[in-house]
């Protein structure tokens, strides 16, 4: 009887200390996704920014000349 509670306390052990490297894991993959995210929408901001900026200075250029 003490052999098997013993044997369940290692268990127990073992999975407590299985959810906690689980958790640590969660908590980095959820940091990365949130930088990530913020990196997306920087880029996405950026590209917004230069598209406006090449439809202002599409409008003002003359147009090539004729070829001959």
């Amino acid at each position: 009887m003490s052999e098997s509670i013993a044997a369940l306390e290692t268990q127990l052990a073992f999975l407590e200390d299985t959810v906690a490297n689980l958790d640590a894991a969660l908590v980095a993959q959820q940091r990365a996704l949130l930088e990530l995210q913020e990196q997306v929408r920087l880029l996405h901001q950026q590209l917004t920014e230069q598209g406006a900026r090449i439809d202002e200075a599409g409008s003002t250029v003359d147009p090539p000349p004729p070829h001959y």
